[in-house]
């Protein structure tokens, strides 16, 4: 599979084709490729989410779901809301589905195929919308923002988490060793090297910290900042919809 170029007519078709076929080993890829990050980066950006919400969410919709790994946290994190999972990659979908029958919360958990640009939801719909490792695959972040926006109800939040560039300098030259150079080899362990070069190439096409954050102001968003982890290498987008 050749890799997805950013800008070309069939970019996002490719970049779903790339994600179907490496849905099956995409999680056990990111717990291997972060050095287990990922198990702490998700619960410490719902730290700072739970301190802007002060209440717990009823409905909360997990955008860029994959295979199901933030929703179902999100259904354990908060016990009392209905989570939905959306991505448009069917193929991560199913995945997520799959997992139900093994989960407590599976009452409380749906999911469903949806572009993050044409949300199929109504206006104010969710207390909460989230996103992990999602923005660096829009086309056009701010009209991402904006839909997360629009579907948030007053007094809503937003969490949008991805990787970032870290912020010392000496500690950015190691990363991008790593995610330049061994990712790509660990994704032709992983039976994919194209796809993995791409998720690596990306963050070269991710506007800085504060261009992203003012991206979430611009779309109307109240109390826009950066929550960054792990000296930077993952940042937490953060905004509340004015009630």
């Amino acid at each position: 599979m050749s890799q997805p170029v950013r800008g070309s007519a069939t970019f996002e078709q490719d970049v779903r084709s790339m994600f179907s076929a490496i849905s099956q080993r995409y999680s056990l890829f990111d717990h291997v490729s972060t050095l287990g990050g990922d198990f702490v980066w998700r619960p410490r950006a719902l730290w700072t989410v739970d301190r802007m919400l002060g209440r717990a969410p009823q409905r909360v919709l997990d955008l860029g779901c994959g295979p199901g790994d933030l929703t179902y946290l999100l259904a354990h994190h908060y016990p009392s809301a209905r989570v939905v999972g959306a991505d448009f990659t069917r193929a991560m979908v199913v995945l997520g589905e799959g997992a139900r029958h093994r989960r407590a919360s599976r009452e409380r958990v749906g999911f469903g195929v949806a572009d993050a640009l044409h949300l199929p939801f109504r206006t104010a719909t969710f207390d909460l919308v989230t996103s992990a490792f999602l923005l660096r695959n829009l086309t056009d972040l701010s009209a991402g923002f904006r839909e997360m926006a629009r579907v948030l109800r007053p007094g809503g939040v937003l969490l949008a988490l991805d990787i970032t560039e870290p912020s010392p300098a000496g500690y950015r030259n190691f990363f991008h060793a790593y995610f330049d150079r061994m990712m790509p080899l660990l994704g032709s362990a992983f039976g994919n090297e194209a796809a993995y070069r791409y998720l690596s190439d990306s963050l070269r096409h991710f506007p800085p910290r504060e261009q992203v954050r003012q991206k979430v102001a611009a779309a109307g968003l109240a109390d826009a900042h950066c929550d960054p982890q792990w000296f930077g290498i993952v940042t937490g987008f953060l905004g509340r919809k004015p009630a």
